[in-house]
């Protein structure tokens, strides 16, 4: 059995963000393994770093998965929607998110170029 991180499922509804909308990292990301070309614990992602939506996918049924291409650092980021936030559109909610996320779910540019 998984573990969810809510009972809420984000895919009942639309995507947060659309694809190319400009975004910005709320939190720190770090490779938790599956980032290939990477050491586990590297940091990914700063908060603050910009990017764009490249693709949007789900995981365990229940989030959206952005593929967040930061075209500074060279490499794609899959983020949930809740670490990122919108530079094209004026945020609801614009409170700073603490914190620093283990994770990633990403792919590296230069392995599939």
């Amino acid at each position: 059995m998984l573990a969810r991180d809510s009972d809420f499922v984000e895919l009942d509804g639309p995507p947060a963000f659309d694809y190319g909308e400009k975004v910005v990292s709320r939190k720190n990301v770090r490779n938790d393994g599956t980032f290939g070309g990477k050491e586990l614990g590297d940091l990914l992602v700063k908060k603050g770093d910009v990017g764009y939506v490249k693709s949007i996918g789900s995981f365990l049924q229940q989030f959206y998965i952005y593929g967040i291409d930061f075209v500074d650092r060279g490499y794609v980021v899959g983020m949930k929607g809740r670490e990122l936030r919108s530079l094209d559109r004026i945020a609801a909610d614009d409170a700073d998110v603490p914190g620093e996320v283990i994770g990633g779910l990403a792919e590296s540019m230069e392995a599939t170029a």
